[in-house]
């Protein structure tokens, strides 16, 4: 987004950044906010008390409203009433209510706002919403249950909804005696009201921002452990096996202990709950105290559930209760430091599952997945820097994505590896003592992780957090022990502009050499000389712990390929140098024919997380090829069987209680590839696999390869396959299984049966929380793709309605129903589609999908003939 330093008026205040804020006469110190839901009418009613700071002499306070109806509002100081009937005003735009009385409070004076409010239980998933689930009868059950962050507490009650506003939080719910209520906090009293409820009130918070306020009533189920200082907790629904959030149950204990010793603060609430939650947006909100969760993110049936989603979980959990320090603890001042909340829980994530579960080599896999998911969106044009000026709400949800997330904890792992890790640790710590339960910007971290180190961190860390892109470092061989280095800021779509390129980056070479890895150099200036010991290994970034693509000669990537057989790169080194070639293919810095033959080499490769890394990177060459000449098409795909088939026959696809992790991720990774390239052997076995399953043998499939054995029975069968699938996931009581069974289900080509997929994305049979999961298997193929684009453009308007665009789902169904494309016209098509249409709270979305086209389409251009006569040349091809 452009950055703007131009003074603006906002709502009776001057503001520097542009922001939409509140005017700042008023302070809140204290909420008690009753709830009481109405599970017929679909409705809540509600009270708020808020306790007030007078700040400016004030006739009138704003606050934030969104889908509320006021029906009074009451203002008192000192014990007298100033106002009994103030008026009334609201403003969409800005979702605020303004109270105007006519008695002034005074500066300096202390006030009480009152406001009794009505809201719907809406099926949005934000603020105080609904959620359905099924009972083990059959009947649809109902709760409560709620979604803040970021800016959907004022869809709950009156608030001050900014994150530099803290207060303390009491909370009354009212609800049916049988329904269970809960909160941040831990219960303080439970009285009868009416007869038939009861009225929950829990002990009161201490400062946090509005965001993290969380209410739940529904009917649970829990279990418990006490082998943390508090009680933990998880909850789950009926209709769900409450005993498969027992790995979530022992993991958050475990881990709050674990992060209580690493952040050197003790976790401040009196018990941690953690809850499924049938229908939800994301995949896990850090409500402090009360963390909400997908249903899949919280819940594991170790035994219907394969080795990924097990690591999935995982992650899930601790990178939410990271948050509980991180975010919660010391929070942001504004959203334009979400990066602070998202890149350190994503670390800590890691970090802590390194330290949990050593044997699933987590950091191996980061270089395949964080940093790459950072690489491939910073790439594009349309990116933003991790500091993100942002100014309203529908703006807010934008920046929920790869960059605050995945490139933000690759600059944490990039500063950790830069200063050590316990020095960055010490760094961390002091930064939660000094700024704990207030609010902080990105400079207040630099500042901890200076004072702890001695370096000036802000100087090397600001270039990378307030800029967009990242450089590719191009390298020149000089003599034997001279290399030259230059950097350029890296588009996807090859077309650095001059001015787009005037960053320069403090990049950390990580020189490898036989001698071993020299972490001291670092590239400062545009372009530069550095000695190498003998040129006859070097490789620069070791390890991949630096943001940037390396490109060498082609000489250069055989004598690395020659030495990764040696085994003189690392597994991440290894993974990375691939990566970073195939990215550099699809900007032109070189043929895409070097990295398909570069792959090749990689056969005797035995490493998961590489072999992951070539599979992804003939994938993005079959992706771009998607709409190409079938020969080619087809000789692509024979090419990846030939690469994977030999290593997924020698790996078997049988698994015993001694396939580690690592290896049961392996084997049916390889198995799945294979197979949907064709190799028959695969098909055969994957056919008797399915028929067995469906004649009731849950035995017969294996559910590290459960996905793979429906999409082959549906990409080689018919429509006998489609029903068993759907069939399976309407019966199935499993979301893991029914996940699987509506990711595939796209697989199958027949028009009819596309349009089957198509249609069930509204029917009602399909959460709208998993609307984007019968989209993945039609993604495979072209037929899917065009149906895709189709079905949005003809189903526009019902999108809209049901995704509002202030909400994050809009933008991320845009990207699936357009990004697959890759011809010129295909970008026309599109472009023309939202001309003249309102693309706020997407944008961003849509400008990231349109640049996703033009790669391709500039890299087909350049690279057509040179792929075709690769294929030929091979004997992929007739």
């Amino acid at each position: 987004m452009c950055r703007t330093n131009a003074f603006a008026e906002v709502a009776g205040g001057v503001n520097v950044q542009g922001r939409e804020l509140l005017p700042a006469n008023v302070i809140p110190r204290h909420y008690h906010v009753t709830l009481e839901p109405d599970f017929k009418k679909l409705t809540f009613d509600g009270t708020v008390l808020i306790d007030l700071d007078v700040a400016d002499d004030s006739k009138s306070i704003s606050l934030h409203t969104l889908e509320l109806d006021i029906h009074s509002a009451t203002v008192t100081s000192a014990g007298q009433t100033v106002s009994s009937a103030p008026t009334v005003s609201y403003n969409e735009a800005t979702q605020t209510t303004k109270l105007d009385f006519d008695n002034a409070v005074s500066k300096g004076s202390k006030a009480q706002l009152e406001i009794k409010f009505t809201g719907q239980l809406n099926d949005k998933m934000a603020g105080f919403y609904r959620s359905t689930y099924k009972n083990a009868d059959g009947t649809e059950g109902i709760m409560a249950v709620s979604q803040m962050e970021p800016t959907d507490a004022r869809r709950a009650f009156p608030c001050f909804d900014e994150p530099s506003l803290k207060a303390e939080f009491t909370v009354t719910l009212i609800a049916d005696k049988k329904l269970t209520c809960l909160s941040n906090m831990d219960v303080a009293s439970e009285e009868d009201v009416e007869g038939t409820k009861k009225a929950v009130t829990f002990n009161k918070s201490p400062l946090m921002s509005t965001y993290l306020v969380a209410f739940i009533v529904g009917e649970l189920n829990c279990i418990e452990t006490n082998d943390f200082r508090v009680p933990v907790r998880v909850y789950a629904p009926p209709g769900q096996n409450i005993e498969h959030g027992r790995f979530s149950l022992n993991l958050a204990a475990k881990t709050l202990e674990f992060y209580e010793k690493v952040f050197g603060i003790e976790f401040p609430l009196p018990k941690m709950d953690q809850i499924a939650i049938p229908d939800f947006a994301q995949g896990a909100m850090e409500n402090w105290g009360l963390v909400t969760y997908r249903v899949v993110d919280l819940l594991l049936d170790e035994k219907a559930s394969g080795a990924a989603t097990k690591e999935r979980v995982a992650e899930v959990v601790q990178h939410e209760l990271a948050h509980q320090w991180f975010g919660n603890l010391v929070t942001m001042d504004w959203w334009d430091g979400l990066w602070l909340n998202e890149g350190f829980a994503t670390w800590a994530s890691w970090y802590s599952c390194n330290v949990f579960y050593p044997e699933w080599k987590v950091w191996e896999s980061y270089v395949t997945d964080n940093l790459q998911r950072a690489l491939a969106l910073d790439s594009l044009r349309s990116s933003h820097p991790i500091e993100v000026p942002v100014k309203k709400a529908d703006e807010i949800n934008q920046i929920f994505d790869a960059i605050s997330y995945s490139k933000g904890s690759c600059v944490l792992r990039m500063i950790s590896t830069y200063l050590g890790e316990e020095t960055f640790l010490e760094g961390v710590r002091r930064y939660l003592k000094k700024h704990a339960y207030g609010n902080t910007q990105t400079g207040d971290l630099w500042a901890s992780l200076s004072e702890a180190s001695g370096k000036s961190v802000e100087e090397v860390m600001d270039v990378w957090t307030k800029h967009i892109g990242f450089p590719v470092v191009t390298v020149s061989e000089k003599d034997n022990n001279t290399i030259e280095l230059k950097q350029n800021r890296f588009l996807r779509t090859g077309d650095t502009k001059p001015e787009e390129d005037e960053v320069i980056f403090p990049v950390f070479l990580g020189l490898r050499t036989k001698d071993g890895v020299d972490t001291d150099l670092t590239l400062s200036k545009r372009e530069d000389t550095f000695q190498v010991p003998s040129n006859d290994f070097f490789k620069l970034n070791a390890n991949h712990t630096g943001l940037y693509r390396t490109s060498y000669s082609p000489e250069r990537l055989v004598k690395l390929g020659a030495a990764a057989k040696q085994g003189l790169l690392s597994v991440e080194d290894r993974a990375g140098m691939v990566a970073d070639a195939g990215a550099l293919a699809t900007s032109g810095y070189g043929k895409t024919s070097g990295v398909l033959s570069l792959l090749k080499e990689f056969d005797s490769e035995t490493e998961f997380v590489v072999w992951n890394e070539l599979i992804s990177r003939v994938s993005s060459v079959q992706g771009a090829w998607i709409f190409e000449d079938k020969a080619v098409r087809d000789g692509l795909e024979t090419f990846q069987r030939e690469l994977v088939s030999a290593k997924a026959h020698e790996m078997g696809w049988e698994f015993t209680e001694k396939d580690g992790h690592i290896e049961q991720q392996f084997k049916a990774m390889l198995f799945g590839n294979a197979g949907l390239c064709g190799d028959k052997t695969i098909i055969k076995a994957a056919k008797e696999m399915f028929n067995k399953y469906m004649a009731g043998d849950k035995s017969a499939v294996h559910p590290n390869i459960r996905g793979s054995v429906f999409s082959m029975a549906l990409k080689y069968g018919g429509k006998a396959e489609y029903d068993a699938i759907l069939n399976f996931y309407r019966t199935s009581t499993n979301g893991d299984e029914r996940n699987t069974a509506l990711r595939c289900l796209g697989r199958a080509k027949d028009p009819q049966l596309i349009q089957q997929t198509l249609g069930m994305l509204f029917s009602g049979e399909v959460k709208d929380q998993d609307i984007y999961m019968p989209t993945a298997g039609l993604r495979s193929h072209p037929e899917g793709v065009e149906a895709l684009f189709t079905w949005m453009t003809e189903n526009w308007d019902e999108l809209v309605k049901r995704f509002p665009p202030a909400l994050s789902m809009l933008g991320t169904l845009v990207t699936i129903f357009t990004s697959s494309f890759t011809k010129k016209e295909q970008l026309e098509k599109v472009k023309k589609f939202f001309e003249g249409k309102s693309t706020n709270g997407f944008d961003q979305s849509l400008a990231q999908s349109l640049d996703a086209i033009r790669s391709k389409v500039s890299w087909i251009e350049r690279d057509q003939a040179d792929v075709a006569a690769w294929v030929k040349d091979n004997g992929y091809s007739a």
